[in-house]
């Protein structure tokens, strides 16, 4: 759950940086009374507008920020000309899968970790990266690591990266719109008990209800999250499965199976080949399916 509140908290954190911009914004260059005079709502109208700029500001904001954010926090270093045999060949199968899927070549990296996992990222399916752990390279022979950039191959083919962020967009979006909304109602509500002079606890009582208004929401919003993060695994390991073969897939997932890899930290942990295992509520703030599900998907054919 830190994994969480820490996703949600980030976001939140983009989120008000990008308010008080709008709010320093506002107050030097009226956007509120522009608005007006093009005919656009001071009320519900302008928090619309508002919540419209900063949810889709925040998400975008990550995106663009994903490559150069994943190589300094993962410590990943960029394949740029390859040095030993087992460079050349991790290079050589990225460049393979890309002609395969259609896509430019992607940067590859290699990061510690003892863990076995690896990632994609990146702003465009044409400028991304994709980056394996030392503990995969050690723990998985070359038809399982094969596998496993087939599958964040398959996740950079997909635009996953990009579906996510609108996804995520959007639902910041009704995030902040509907912590406003609850806000002023709660206000207004509270201002019909009070008189007049006590504008400035109206004032706090907006900002407090909106705060947590907004936390609360962006958990359920998390939650929707999650379950796309996870429905597309499963399309990511039938990618795999196609440019490494399904046997490789599975003999992959299965390997993963004896390790039990964690999640990546932030939101990487959401292109990672494998997460943590969730139960009870936990399941549904997962980032992948449990691998056994996702080796019976395989084996019927079901994706």
């Amino acid at each position: 759950m830190k994994r969480i509140f820490l996703l949600v908290m980030t976001n939140l954190a983009v989120v008000t940086v990008l308010g008080l911009v709008w709010n320093v914004l506002d107050a030097n260059f009226g956007l509120t009374e522009k608005m007006m005079a093009m005919g656009l709502p001071a009320g519900f109208g302008y928090i619309a507008v508002m919540s419209l700029a900063l949810g889709f500001g925040g998400a975008f904001i990550s995106l663009w920020m994903s490559k150069g954010a994943a190589i300094r926090s993962m410590g990943v270093h960029i394949i740029e000309q390859p040095t030993t045999q087992e460079e050349r060949w991790l290079f050589n199968v990225v460049q393979r899968q890309a002609q395969k899927v259609g896509i430019e070549m992607p940067d590859v990296g290699i990061f510690h970790s003892p863990e076995p996992n690896a990632f994609a990222t990146g702003a465009r399916k044409n400028d991304a990266l994709v980056a394996v752990s030392t503990g995969l390279l050690e723990q998985m022979n070359a038809d399982e690591i094969e596998a496993v950039l087939g599958h964040e191959m398959s996740h950079v083919a997909n635009g996953d990266m990009v579906t996510q962020t609108l996804l995520q967009g959007v639902l910041n979006t009704f995030v902040i719109f509907f912590s406003r909304v609850i806000a002023h109602i709660v206000n207004s509500l509270l201002s019909g008990n009070r008189d007049s002079n006590s504008g400035e606890s109206y004032g706090a009582t907006y900002f407090i209800v909106s705060m947590i208004a907004q936390v609360l929401l962006g958990f359920l919003a998390t939650i929707i999250v999650m379950w796309f993060s996870r429905h597309r695994e499963f399309h990511a390991d039938k990618g795999g499965a196609e440019l490494a073969g399904r046997e490789k897939m599975i003999a992959a997932l299965r390997r993963l199976q004896q390790a039990h890899p964690h999640d990546l930290p932030g939101e990487m942990a959401a292109f990672g080949i494998a997460g943590d295992i969730g139960h009870g509520l936990k399941r549904l703030f997962m980032t992948h399916p449990p691998l056994e599900e996702r080796i019976a998907a395989l084996q019927s054919n079901r994706y």
